[in-house]
């Protein structure tokens, strides 16, 4: 389990974020510059924040980013250009790219499981762009991360392929366990992978539900504001 109790002041702008998250997917809803990508930059650990920041009963506020039990996509899938599909996700587990055969087996399961194996040898330039963000997807699932944060990862997609690319965030996080934060702006997208919901306004956790309560007959009042929607 995920325990955060978070602070963070920048420019005017406070948030203070408590909750406990458990495995599976979490999706972060909220307007624009409510706060939802600052919470993950601080468990991510790009931004500084105070309070308590635990993971299985770990403390993470004090290791640096690249020490934190945790993967992250951002809207850019950050692939190295001079490098082929199948660097570009060796090189999340060896910046070298020297590999056991361990490591080499677990890069081809990543591959078949991204539909990307008949690729392993193209360059990014070559992908479109839900190939080059399954490429960023695989390379999180090989270094065995146990959180997985994701920034809006797919907002640049056409609607098909962002929904491909959710259902394999869906399908990801049930096989390997992981605790997976999604930032999203559409309630469509928590409804397309499930879990659970949070909402997000003006740095406050507002709301922690099953994300059923976006498809009932009466929403959940404290989301009706954000969907537009009657709470009566």
């Amino acid at each position: 389990m995920l325990n955060i109790n978070l602070q963070y002041d920048w420019e005017g702008f406070h948030a203070d974020y408590c909750v406990d998250i458990f495995p599976g997917v979490t999706t972060l809803l909220g307007g624009s510059g409510e706060g939802k990508s600052t919470l993950l930059h601080l468990l991510g650990g790009f931004l500084d924040g105070r309070g308590e920041l635990f993971f299985n009963e770990e403390s993470l506020l004090s290791l640096p980013a690249y020490e934190r039990p945790i993967s992250t996509l951002f809207q850019s899938d950050n692939l190295f250009p001079q490098l082929t599909v199948w660097q570009n996700i060796a090189i999340g587990l060896s910046p070298s790219l020297s590999l056991n055969n361990e490591q080499r087996a677990r890069i081809q399961w990543a591959l078949e499981k991204t539909q990307l194996a008949d690729k392993a040898e193209r360059f990014p330039q070559a992908l479109s762009g839900g190939q080059a963000q399954r490429v960023a997807i695989a390379r999180a699932m090989v270094r065995k991360k146990p959180i997985l944060l994701l920034d809006e990862p797919f907002s640049a997609l056409d609607p098909s392929l962002r929904e491909e690319m959710l259902y394999l965030v869906n399908e990801v996080t049930l096989e390997l366990g992981l605790t997976t934060l999604l930032v999203s702006h559409l309630p469509q997208e928590a409804s397309l992978v499930g879990g659970r919901v949070i909402l997000i306004e003006q740095g406050c956790i507002t709301a922690h539900e099953p994300v059923s309560v976006l498809s009932q007959s009466k929403v959940h009042p404290l989301f009706s504001r954000y969907l537009g929607l009657s709470s009566v």
